[in-house]
């Protein structure tokens, strides 16, 4: 904005406009709404990247962004993500809170020198002195009908690298919750937005989850899985785009008269592992459910702490249905590759059941 007096009534606006109750909202409404929410409480936010400022981005997550608050805080920048990357560094180190948008999950391998080298260590390098307050959005995974390039599921590059927080939301709420609270977070988020979602749809009350944040942002999603579903006989652990696919089988594995439960992780880093561990020891059986490949994956890692914290309460062993180890399908065979209801209830059916 030119003025003060120009945002404060853009914000004056944006307050106007709001509803109160449930109302039908986006996934990517939902992340549109966080940024724009979060740059009117705070001068200090910046969002830049690729074609993000008079396209919206790809996805038109970033619809509105410039026209509201102007060139100085939502721009488009060269095609060079090492340089987006450097430049929200530096930013971040200034006082600024940068949000930048990788376009593609593979398109920010030119920036992961970066990411790993400086962005995830600059806190302890410094002994703690700066801290980097920035967000990288990557909009990843498949079910879209992509190519490669456009469809890897790379969170575990990001969640192996110490000094980073994964975030990745799978509900509508979730996804301006966690945004949220990724950028008031001081530490760099690599924020994981499962790009089939993006049109989901769901009844939720903006105007409560605003008020989760008045009087400024605190911690409450961040570190904490919650139970999507409830169950007894066994539990189905997924995030980001797992999630819906592991709400169907257990739905359909409720017809066959198994109660499933469903956890939803929502941060991969930092991690729930008490929520985990007392489903785990409720139902004794458990399936990992992740997009991504399974060898050396997140899933390997929640199987492992499965296994480290509640080997007594197991009935079986735990299973994973995951992406296969191969490069990303063509669209015509991503359906064979994703993690589907069938693949979920064969391995449920594979928890030796005594019956």
């Amino acid at each position: 904005m030119s003025t003060v007096a120009e945002a404060a009534a853009a914000r004056a606006a944006a307050d106007a406009e709001r509803k109160d109750g449930p109302e039908p909202v986006t996934f990517a409404k939902a992340l549109t709404t966080a940024m724009a929410d979060a740059m009117r409480e705070d001068d200090a936010v910046v969002v830049f990247g690729e074609d993000v400022a008079k396209l919206g981005g790809v996805f038109r997550i970033t619809d509105g962004l410039m026209s509201e608050f102007g060139e100085k805080r939502c721009f488009d920048t060269p095609l060079a993500e090492s340089g987006i990357v450097g430049m929200a560094l530096g930013m971040a180190m200034n006082g600024m809170r940068p949000i930048v948008e990788m376009q593609f999950d593979a398109f920010a391998y030119p920036a992961f020198e970066q990411i790993a080298s400086h962005v995830a260590k600059m806190h302890n390098r410094t002994r703690g002195r700066v801290r980097l307050p920035m967000v990288i959005r990557v909009p990843y995974a498949g079910g879209i009908g992509g190519v490669e390039h456009h469809c890897d599921s790379s969170e575990a590059y990001y969640a192996h690298t110490p000094g980073l927080k994964v975030f990745t939301p799978a509900t509508v709420a979730d996804a301006y919750r966690l945004l949220r609270e990724a950028i008031a977070s001081d530490d760099p988020v690599v924020f994981m937005e499962p790009k089939k979602l993006y049109w989901s749809k769901e009844a939720v009350d903006l105007a409560a989850l605003r008020a989760e944040f008045d009087g400024g942002a605190t911690q409450r999603a961040e570190g904490r899985a919650v139970v999507a579903r409830a169950g007894t006989d066994a539990t189905l652990i997924a995030y980001g785009p797992a999630l819906p696919p592991a709400l169907a089988a257990a739905e359909a594995a409720a017809v066959e008269g198994r109660s499933v439960e469903v956890l939803d992780l929502r941060t991969i880093v930092p991690f729930d592992d008490e929520t985990i561990a007392a489903s785990v020891r409720k139902t004794g059986r458990v399936v990992v459910v992740a997009e991504a490949q399974s060898f050396a994956s997140v899933a390997s890692e929640i199987v492992a702490r499965v296994q480290e914290r509640c080997f007594h309460s197991l009935a079986a062993p735990v299973r994973r249905v995951a992406g296969f180890d191969i490069p990303f399908p063509p669209p015509k065979l991503e359906h064979w590759y994703l993690p589907s209801v069938d693949r979920i209830l064969d391995a449920l059916d594979d928890l030796q059941w005594e019956d």
